[in-house]
């Protein structure tokens, strides 16, 4: 009897070891992040830095605006055409003459706050994101998406519709940064902008997505 109570409880604990090991699995892979490979960007390539005012650096310097502080990171030029208070509906119409003038080789997309705020349809957001990721190909460009938080009462977070653009559109996608900056008040020039480290921080996000994807 003895002997069987030493097997049952060997086969549990072997049982609960697999179940640790299984979880242990299952959180790695939640955590490891796919980043869409880019093509490497030369030094004379130009990368449009396209949105609202998150992108133009409202709160802040222009010199501090994340656009600004990531070219001086990568050593490369990134066109800032951020527009504050703009829908993403006016960005769409807007795109198509800016990718004609720059002709960038990537476009980092950051857009979409204001449609929040001002309760846009979230249907309407997605189509024109998607959109505008096509525009950029069409144009020869790739792109980089820039999730933005939904507004909400307690800890903000990613919009969704970022992340199902990014599957569905395959691009390169930069997650949960804007959400961790805005949610940390010594980040915040105001209540919906970075502030010099927050542009800091989000332009290093940038940059991180960038050297996964083997662009620099």
């Amino acid at each position: 009897m003895h002997h069987i109570r030493i097997k049952k409880l060997n086969a549990l604990l072997t049982l609960s070891a697999l179940l640790l090991i299984t979880f242990c699995m299952i959180l790695i892979a939640g955590c490891s992040r796919s980043v869409s490979p880019l093509t490497r960007l030369t030094e004379t390539d130009v990368i449009l830095a396209f949105g609202d005012s998150l992108t133009y650096g409202t709160g802040v310097s222009s010199e501090m605006s994340y656009p600004s502080v990531l070219a001086s990171r990568i050593g490369r030029t990134v066109i800032n055409e951020g527009i504050p208070g703009e829908l993403s509906s006016d960005g769409l119409l807007r795109l198509p003459r800016l990718l004609d003038e720059y002709q960038p080789s990537l476009v980092v997309i950051c857009h979409g706050g204001n449609d929040f705020l001002r309760k846009q349809p979230i249907e309407q957001l997605e189509h024109n994101l998607k959109q505008m990721v096509q525009l950029a190909r069409d144009a020869g460009a790739e792109v980089i998406l820039v999730a933005v938080p939904q507004p909400k009462l307690l800890m903000l977070s990613d919009a969704k519709v970022y992340q199902k653009v990014a599957n569905e559109m395959h691009v390169a996608f930069v997650d949960d940064a804007l959400s961790d900056i805005l949610s940390e008040t010594n980040l915040k020039s105001d209540a919906v902008h970075p502030n010099a480290q927050g542009y800091q921080l989000l332009a290093e996000a940038i940059e991180a997505v960038l050297t996964d994807a083997k662009a620099i």
